[in-house]
């Protein structure tokens, strides 16, 4: 059965653009915030750095007030992938297909190396979660990508590290290509452990491939506030 999608938070109605919309999900006794973004629709962007002061936005509401003097509206914000000190990109960071910061090899240190992990890209009206290795082989040219990990699910199939039992909850952010095509950014409204977070996206949401973002700090951004509480090194936007 279908589960029911149902806003609860910031006021705003289910959909706020053309494609995009913001609901509460609940699953397993959690509730998730889900942003469902139709990239034949949506305007799906990837930003870093400030291009006139060449600084890293740091908070939703610096890439805000960039994008009014653009004439654009943020509608969505949320924070990309694991950064490394001084607010740099762990891993792959592509910007209007510039590569701004390398794929990322590391086997070792923390839930980024945790392989599988992998890339999220969106190349055009396209969007996929690859594997690493199978990212660098595919010869996919992103518009825009970030890289991060773990893989919460690879073809069906949740991370083989992950257990029922993990007794590692935090608040956790990810983003999955789901079987309708449209994407979906989802923080947990209170801590989960890896495993339930997977399933979430595999079971609830229909997403066979699903790529860990951040956790603990993760937030996002609607057009009418936020919560953040600490800055980043990536940040995914909808505008209008």
């Amino acid at each position: 059965m279908k589960r029911p999608l149902v806003w609860l938070g910031l006021g705003l109605s289910a959909s706020v653009a053309q494609g995009l919309s913001i609901d509460t999900v609940s699953s397993g006794g959690s509730a998730y915030t889900v942003a469902t973004v139709d990239l034949q629709r949506d305007r799906l962007e990837l930003h870093w750095q400030n291009p006139t002061t060449r600084a890293p936005y740091t908070t939703f509401e610096q890439l805000r007030a960039r994008l009014a003097k653009e004439g654009r509206t943020l509608l969505f914000a949320t924070n990309s992938g694991i950064y490394a000190p001084g607010l740099k990109p762990l891993g792959l960071h592509i910007e209007q297909g510039r590569t701004l910061v390398p794929l990322n090899r590391a086997q070792r240190g923390g839930n980024f190396a945790l392989v599988p992990n992998g890339v999220f890209w969106v190349a055009g009206q396209r969007a996929g979660v690859s594997e690493t290795g199978v990212f660098a082989r595919s010869g996919v040219r992103p518009t825009f990508a970030t890289q991060s990990g773990p893989l919460l699910v690879q073809g069906g199939r949740l991370h083989p590290a992950f257990r029922k039992s993990g007794t590692s909850f935090k608040v956790r952010s990810g983003v999955g290509v789901c079987t309708d095509g449209r994407v979906r950014f989802v923080i947990s409204g209170a801590p989960v452990n890896f495993y339930s977070f997977a399933l979430f996206f595999r079971d609830t949401l229909r997403c066979p491939d699903a790529l860990y973002l951040d956790g603990s700090i993760s937030a996002f951004a609607t057009a009418r506030g936020s919560s953040q509480l600490a800055p980043f090194a990536g940040i995914w936007s909808v505008s209008r």
